[in-house]
């Protein structure tokens, strides 16, 4: 495959990428797997750059899509991006593919991801930056499932207090939680404004 026949976008896109990103991309595409198998020493560091990187060059594959050998490349990064990253912006992206591809399968995939290995604050972000209801009611869902003491701190930061406190109320009366319960009576009953 030459990347110049995937169009002017992904050239410049690729040209752009760091070459431990493209090896990570070239070993991918040969074995059908973004990570290494326990046998074989890995040979790049995957981090937030290529994520980044890594985004970029799916959304200018996703435009060219009638190809089969940008749909191959940008599966391959899709994949590589599901496996590594933990980035709000990233999950977004994703998300909102599987579900223009109507891939229901690789959305809840997608989800178990964001449980298992996104922060609370990188979940409140998904909430917050996407307006597609079914990307937005995973994340209150998850969000909902952790534990109490880390959705907690997110009551003190302004961008997330309100995703907070509907998180705790779904995990309070969906969830049955009565830590929930009793953090939210303690919210309300909380004195608004400063004391004298």
């Amino acid at each position: 495959m030459l990347i110049k026949d995937l169009g002017p976008q992904v050239e410049s896109v690729w040209q752009d990428l760091r070459p431990k990103t493209k090896q990570l991309l070239a070993g991918a595409l040969k074995t059908g797997s973004p990570l290494p198998t326990i046998s074989q020493p890995p040979k790049y560091h995957y981090d937030a750059h290529a994520d980044w990187e890594l985004s970029r060059l799916l959304e200018a594959l996703d435009e060219r899509s009638k190809s089969k050998d940008a749909a191959a490349l940008a599966e391959t990064c899709a994949r590589i991006l599901e496996e590594q990253s933990g980035s709000a912006e990233v999950f977004i992206q994703l998300a909102t593919r599987s579900i223009e591809q109507s891939d229901y399968n690789r959305l809840e995939k997608l989800a178990d991801h964001l449980f298992e290995r996104f922060s609370a604050g990188e979940i409140a972000e998904v909430v917050r930056q996407t307006d597609l209801p079914q990307i937005r009611a995973i994340a209150f869902e998850t969000l909902a499932m952790l534990p109490i003491d880390l959705i907690e701190p997110l009551l003190d930061d302004p961008l997330y207090a309100d995703i907070a406190i509907n998180s705790l109320e779904q995990k309070a009366y969906e969830f049955d939680s009565e830590e929930a319960r009793d953090l939210l009576d303690r919210i309300d009953n909380e004195p608004v404004g400063p004391a004298n």
